[in-house]
């Protein structure tokens, strides 16, 4: 089996990327950690993937090995077990670490203007696109009148001496 392994990791050509995949969720919840309750073990991992760890910040809780990660997921635990609802545990978290820690940020409050700002520049470019096309197409183009009588005269004169 390690043979197996080790052949993976020198495939891979990245053993860091490779271990991330085999170490994932399965180890980053400690056996320790796990309730007796298999429904509300259920409901805390559910809820785990939904939290971000503050440490890595790319991964949720769940998949985590950070100790920060380690301590969200007692107190996910901790708050079922006293019975809160899984908004409550999502909404005592949040008070505690803020909207960061949600992986799927709320669109209300002041969040809609971020979730918005993303199709309004998008708006705004393709106006501004449209608005330089038209105006180009529509301008006048310059049209090259040659050379004066005056310079016709100059440039012969320069190439009769030349």
């Amino acid at each position: 089996m390690r043979a197996l392994l080790l052949a993976l990791m020198l495939l891979a050509g990245s053993s860091s990327a490779l271990v991330g995949v085999f170490a994932g969720a399965a180890w980053a919840v400690l056996p320790d950690e796990v309730l007796d309750d298999p429904a509300l073990e259920a409901r805390a991992r559910e809820l785990s993937k939904g939290l971000r760890c503050l440490v890595c910040q790319n991964e949720s809780i769940d998949e985590s090995n950070a100790s920060l990660a380690r301590d969200l997921r007692l107190l996910v635990r901790e708050r079922l077990v006293a019975g809160d609802s899984d908004e409550e545990v999502i909404d005592y978290i949040v008070e505690r670490y803020g909207e960061f820690v949600l992986l799927n940020p709320t669109t209300g409050g002041a969040n809609w203007l971020l979730w918005a700002a993303g199709p309004a520049m998008l708006l705004l470019a393709l106006g501004v696109g449209v608005f330089y096309v038209r105006g180009r197409s529509s301008a006048v183009a310059e049209t090259e009148s040659g050379l004066s009588e005056a310079e016709q005269a100059r440039l012969r004169d320069i190439l009769k001496d030349g």
